[in-house]
């Protein structure tokens, strides 16, 4: 099959998309089908066109023989509604123009949201290129926009109610990186068209071998030290205060707390740090994905919080995954459907009320203190997402589920 990925981040950006897209691709690529990438310049998430690809408008270039086809975005700096809006909707119409010139006929086009707004992409170019549209959802958009509070405009937000439901209407399959988004679409809609498409573990990832005392002397990390680690998007939805406030209750100890990742709240936790007088916080700024992988193995264990919002109770942030294929035990500041796989099911850590350090802090304390603990729930956790969470499986399943209704559809017609 002739198969396009639309969406807005792509690697070299980093991050769970990005990771998460480019090996889906490569999954499709090695099962025999040819894949086109339609995405945009790179500038996640510093939000800033990378040097490479500054002043370009179209270009296209090959990633791992995939046909990467980039066109121009807007980036700004602000992250209030109307320069957001300006960034999402850039993008749906020069990726459309490029689309329309540079894909030949193609039998599926999968688009990526959020954002939403490439929905609109998605769907026209599969109508132009005569295609199936499948509409990947890894975040319920405009509720999570609302409960978030990045939109607060009513007016806005029904009119993006008004075009997911038309989108969800107008695709061919819907996939859902979490069960809670397939359920939440389901009840919404009554559409059956529907598949959970969970995040999961590249085989990369699994044949790592680290070393981990190679690994700190890369962080300066000292040998003795507890060392808790988060690696990800330093974002408002993180809640990341939680870390630097259970960071204050153990100070006496020889535990080592690194933040690694770029984001807008970066500044802010910094600030905050300092105020609170912290000895023993590292943060490593922006670090390429291989060194992210690489703290990972340095550390002991590794914080996944998230605000408490009720929408975060169908989220499973991907960092989980790598943590536990690299026999790390979490530390799991997440309610809901993250918290009954990785903690009730898997057994791969400890689950802490999201937003709340005494919590977080006394779990570290456990972890810190039975070092046998750490080693079960790390072997714990390794094992389920072995054999719950590959990504050539997922991918495998993915296109037995198309391939079966491409059948019944051709079958039909």
């Amino acid at each position: 099959m002739n198969i396009t990925i639309l969406t807005q981040y792509y690697p070299p950006e980093t991050g769970a998309p990005q990771n998460r897209l480019s090996d889906l691709a490569l999954q499709l690529k090695n099962a025999g089908h040819e894949i086109t990438v339609l995405t945009a310049m790179p500038n996640y998430p510093q939000n800033e066109i990378h040097d490479n690809y500054k002043g370009k408008y179209f270009i296209s270039e090959s990633i791992n023989e995939i046909v990467i086809l980039r066109s121009w975005i807007y980036v700004g700096k602000s992250r209030s509604v109307i320069p957001r809006l300006f960034n999402y909707f850039s993008f749906v119409i020069s990726s459309f123009i490029w689309g329309i010139l540079k894909l030949k006929k193609q039998d599926v086009i999968i688009c990526e949201s959020p954002p939403l707004f490439l929905g609109i992409t998605g769907w026209l170019l599969s109508v132009f290129k005569k295609s199936k549209f499948v509409f990947n959802i890894s975040d319920l958009w405009p509720e999570s926009a609302e409960k978030l509070g990045v939109i607060t405009n009513k007016t806005l937000l029904k009119m993006a109610e008004r075009l997911e439901l038309f989108l969800y209407k107008k695709s061919f399959l819907i996939t859902g990186q979490t069960q809670g988004i397939v359920q939440n679409i389901k009840e919404r809609t009554q559409l059956n068209n529907l598949h959970w498409m969970p995040n999961g573990i590249s085989e990369e990832t699994l044949q790592l071998n680290f070393n981990k005392s190679d690994c700190r002397k890369v962080f300066h990390l000292p040998e003795s030290a507890f060392v808790l680690s988060y690696a990800g998007v330093i974002g408002h939805a993180q809640g990341l205060e939680v870390i630097l406030n259970a960071a204050t209750e153990l100070q006496q100890k020889d535990i080592i707390f690194v933040i690694c990742g770029d984001g807008p709240e970066l500044n802010n936790l910094k600030t905050l740090a300092h105020s609170l007088q912290l000895n023993n916080i590292v943060f490593t700024g922006p670090v390429r994905k291989t060194d992210a992988l690489q703290l990972v193995a340095a550390s002991d264990a590794a914080i996944i919080p998230l605000k408490k919002i009720d929408l975060f109770k169908g989220a499973i942030p991907s960092k989980i995954f790598e943590n536990c294929a690299m026999s790390k035990p979490i530390l799991l500041g997440v309610d809901g459907e993250a918290k009954e796989l990785f903690i009730n099911e898997a057994q791969a850590g400890i689950y802490f009320e999201p937003e709340n350090a005494t919590e977080l802090s006394s779990a570290i304390e456990k972890l810190f203190e039975n070092k046998m603990l750490c080693a079960t729930l790390g072997q714990n956790g390794k094992q389920f997402v072995l054999n719950k969470f590959s990504r050539k499986q997922i991918a495998n399943n993915f296109l037995k589920i198309l391939e079966q209704k491409l059948n019944n559809s051709t079958t039909r017609n």
